[in-house]
Parts: structure tokens; sequence; C-alpha cells
């Protein structure tokens, strides 16, 4: 409930304004958004939530109000306290659980007829920690950092300060009493996956002894890896059920380059003593080469797949790196509408079917970047559950909580058997390359010109100032998106293929960029650390910024890494903390 109260999921008409203190009538608005949804997913046999006032358990039944059964009586899974006044109840649908908690005296349960005072809903099964997009580890301090973070994850001790004196700290499993009398425990944690950076990044964490930097994700595997041996030995609570790592690798270029991969998760298995095939791998469709070839990139690591994932972003990225000089790209939010992404889409949906990874693995679409728009995600998410996804990624616990209700109202399991029998996604839709076929006035091109430099502008200061990896970040028209890697590698290799077409001239980037400096200053204006790039505009960001535009073209596929690195080390180096 507090996912739907303090999101913009329910209005704030008629007075249910979002506040600090708890507004009742904002409460009661959610409470009747939460019978809306329980009389949906989980109905009693005659009478609605809201006119329940009582629950109790008899025969292993759940009743309400002494005498009405749920429609479907094996949704009832379990429940705490006494069975004539339950302090919780546990539905199942579609594989997933709600919670109803009951406390009378609470803020909530006191104006609730049946003392709900929330309901906790069942979501983010797995999630990925990040060693790539998400963090700015460009040296050895920063990677014994995100080591260390994932160290705790696996050991289960991980802690962080919230502030006021409040550490969060891991949660544990939850147990409920079963319908018959026995036990039900469901795990107080997600089961998390890993991800490395790509084979093209290095780093200087650990060299060789001529000080040659090593390649990054070799380090991350070794490490991960090693880190994940602390699961494999706990008694209880293990992130993996199977005795396996999640490990998922990005921006890889088809067969050989897995292939390879695969050939390194060997190498480390072996280094550390593990079981063949112990490390299992995620494989990001993100590369043209990949998109194409998936199916038997799938293949080479048919005994360790266990995730499929598709990213617009960098797809697009390296769809204009690749075809830069076939002529002008259309804007990007024109793209978004060719054929080819959505052949993209479900091509990977369809090798997924073809490997059989239904039921055994995930198959993964991308994040939803809005974290502040959830009536809107509420809306149009449910199209990756539809397309036949059982995971998509978004930007928030809330939003997990919220992305939950798609799977409530679609069963991923029926619609992969719908779907099934459809024909392939055509290659050639894939191959279709997203050009330009029209002329743009001098206003559509100031507009996509303006909206690419301050997204570059507002990602780089975070990155090469702050060190933060993945963060909300205002766009030109103030919405708040979660932004990383993929949206200057998108970003910077639209204005280079422009350019390199005389769509805009090196004069008007180099203004824009100069003008939307001003705008990223202004939105980082409360932030007391943030250094300002306007008027001058000779910072390492801004300078950072200037070089991922003029020299995209020569950037190997448009990867943003390198220069991040470059830029971010040498900002460290002339500010020390």
């Amino acid at each position: 409930m507090d996912a739907l109260y303090g999101t913009d999921a329910v209005s704030e008409e008629g007075g249910a304004t979002r506040s600090k203190e708890y507004n009742p009538v904002r409460g009661q608005k959610v409470i009747d958004e939460t019978h809306a949804y329980l009389d949906e997913f989980c109905p009693f046999a005659g009478v609605a939530y809201k006119h329940v006032t009582a629950f109790s358990v008899e025969g292993g039944r759940l009743l309400a109000n002494g005498n009405v059964l749920l429609s479907t009586p094996s949704q009832f899974v379990g429940y705490n306290g006494s069975a004539s006044n339950p302090s919780s109840v546990l539905l199942c649908q579609n594989g997933l659980h709600f919670e109803l908690l009951f406390d009378r005296k609470s803020a909530v349960g006191k104006t609730h007829p049946a003392g709900l005072k929330d309901v906790s809903v069942e979501s983010a099964l797995s999630a990925i920690a990040d060693c790539e997009d998400s963090v700015a580890a460009v040296d050895a301090e920063d990677k014994v950092n995100v080591y260390a973070t994932w160290t705790g994850l696996m050991k289960g001790d991980l802690k962080a300060g919230m502030g006021g004196g409040k550490v969060r700290t891991m949660n544990p499993d939850k147990t409920w009493t079963k319908p018959d009398g026995g036990e039900i425990s469901l795990p107080g944690r997600v089961v998390l996956l890993v991800r490395n950076v790509g084979l093209h990044v290095y780093t200087n964490a650990v060299t060789l002894q001529d000080g040659t930097e090593i390649p990054e994700s070799m380090l991350d595997l070794a490490m991960t890896s090693l880190a994940a041996m602390h699961d494999f030995k706990a008694t209880s609570q293990n992130n993996s059920r199977a005795g396996s790592a999640y490990i998922v690798r990005p921006k890889m270029h088809g067969p050989e380059e897995v292939a390879f991969v695969n050939d390194l998760f060997g190498k480390v298995e072996d280094m550390l003593g593990l079981k063949r095939y112990t490390l299992k791998m995620g494989i990001m469709d993100e590369e043209r080469r990949m998109t194409v070839n998936l199916y038997e990139a799938m293949r080479e690591a048919r005994n360790r797949v266990v995730f499929i994932n598709t990213g617009f972003l960098d797809r697009t990225g390296d769809e204009i790196h690749t075809s830069m000089k076939a002529g002008p790209f259309l804007p990007k939010a024109e793209i978004k509408q060719q054929p080819w992404i959505k052949a993209y889409e479900d091509n990977n949906v369809d090798c997924g079917f073809m490997a059989e990874l239904s039921g055994k693995g995930q198959i993964g679409k991308g994040m939803w970047a809005a974290p502040d728009n959830m009536k809107q995600m509420l809306k149009e998410k449910i199209g990756h559950p539809m397309s036949g996804a059982n995971t998509a990624w978004v930007p928030s616990p809330t939003a997990a909580t919220l992305h939950a209700m798609h799977y409530h109202r679609c069963n991923v399991q029926e619609r992969q058997a719908e779907l099934r029998g459809r024909p392939r996604a055509n290659v050639e839709d894939i191959l279709t390359v997203p050009l330009l076929k029209r002329k743009l006035d001098s206003d559509e091109v100031r507009e996509e010109l303006k909206n690419n430099a301050q997204g570059l502008l507002g990602y780089m200061v975070r990155w090469v100032q702050m060190g933060v990896g993945c963060s909300k970040v205002p766009d030109a028209n103030e919405v708040q998106l979660m932004e990383d890697r993929a949206t200057l590698r998108i970003s910077s290799q639209h204005i280079a293929n422009w350019l390199h077409h005389k769509i805009v001239s090196k004069e008007e980037v180099m203004k824009a960029l100069k003008d939307m400096a001003a705008v990223v200053d202004r939105q980082n204006a409360n932030d007391p650390s943030y250094k300002p790039m306007a008027p001058h505009c000779n910072g390492l960001e801004f300078q950072a910024a200037c070089d991922i535009v003029f020299k995209g073209q020569d950037i190997p596929n448009g990867y943003t890494e390198g220069l991040l690195t470059d830029f971010r080390r040498a900002y460290k180096a002339k500010f020390p903390a």
C-alpha cells in the first residue's frame, strides 16, 4: 500500500495529497485501490473486500465475515496469529503472494472495517547487483568497494546506515502457518545476479609487471565468483537454491565471444575448485551481431544460460555506430517506433522459446526509466509480460511492487504458451536500419540536439564529478529519468551521426552543449558539492562530453567506458576526496 500512497499511481485530487504526515483522505483512496486489486486477483465468492469486517480460518479455509469462502479457496496458503483473529493472511495468485496485515490500532487499520493496515506484495523475485552501468568504478579503491558490497550480499551480513541512527540489514525469511497446520516459508531476499563489465573494459586495479592494465571483465568474473562461494557454504538463507552463481555478461557480440566467455567461466571454476557449470551465464542482447545470432550464442553456453535480456538504448547505440555512414538516423523517439525494434524484442523471446528457457530461466525486457511516473508505468509496462517476458527491469523497489501487479493480470506461462505458435521474428526487419527518409525542419533539429546534449551532460556530471554510475537525472523537460552509460552511448552516437551527415554542424553542437550546460547547472543548483560547468565550460566533465561526441565515430562500437574512466580518474586526481 505504501507503493500506491507514495507515488502518482493514486491521484491527489480531492484533497488526497502526498505529505509526510498520514493523510486519511489519500489513505482511503489507497485502501479503495487495494480493495479493487484484491477483488480482481483473489476475490471472495459473494462479498467485496470493502465489506469484509473480519477474517478467520476454519477447517483449513479462509473465511470472510465468518462464512464466505474465497472464489478459489486454494489461493489461501497461510496465516499468522490465531485462526479466529489472524494477524496476517497469505494469498497466492499466478505463483506470486499477497500478505494481508492486520492491526486495528494502527493509523490505517483503525479506519478499516477489518483492521487491514497494509498489503505486502511479493515482488522483485530476482535483482541484479551491478559492476557495470550502475557504478562508477575506475580504480582499485572503487573496485574494492564494489567487491566488498557483493561479498556482504553473498555472506548475508551487509548493512547500510540510513541516517538518524537507522541501519538497514538484509531481511530474514518469512514463515506462516499453512491451512493444514504445517509451515510455509518464503525467502525474505531476492535471488541476486551480478553483472560484470564488458570484455572491452580494462582496469588498473590489477596490472601486469610492466604496468599494463588487465581486462576488467576477467577480474570481475574471478572476484564475484570467489565472493559467491560464501553463499555456497551457507547453511541457511542461500542466495541460490541450487548452489549456483548467476553472472550477467553485457555487450557481447555473438557466438564467438560467448564461447570465449564460456571458456573463461570454466577456467575460473577450475581455479576456485568449483564443479563445472556452477557459474551460470546471463546474456545481454545489446549488440546487432548478438541479436541476429542469439540462438547460436545461447547454444555456445547451453549448459550455463539462465537469462537473456534486451536493452533498447545500448542496442540503438550499436545500431547507429554500425550503420554510421548508411545515412542520417531518425530522431530517437521515432527510432523506437520502427519495425526493427519490435522484431528485435520478439526475436529475443523467440530464441528463449527455441532454447526451452521457459520455466527454467529468465526472458527479460528493458528498464522503465521514469521512476516518478508510476501511473504511466502501471498502464504501459504490462506490455512486457504480454510480450512473453517473465522478467523486466524497474528502477526501484517501489516500481517493482507496482510492476508485480502486471504478473497478476498476465499469467506469463499461459501467455508464453500462446506465443509459441507465432511465426518467428523476421531477420530482415531486424536488419532494417531506421534511417531518416524525410526533411527535418529547423525546430525539430534544434529540439533533438538540445535533448541529446542535455541528457548527455546531465549524466556526465554525475559520473565524472560525483562518481555516481546510475541515478535520477532530470531531462530537458524536467522529467526525472534513470540514466546510465547507455544514455551516453545513444545520445553521443546520435549527435555524431547527424554531424557526419551534416544535419547539424560542429558549431551548432557546441552551442547546444554550452546552452544545456547552464540548464544542467541549474538542475543541480541545490547540491552544495556541485561544481558548475557554465559559463566557461572548460571543466573535465564538459570536455568529456565534447570528446564522446566529436570522437564518436572513432570510439569502437560507440562504447563510453574508456573516456568516462579516463576523465573520472583525472577528476579524482585533480580533486582528491
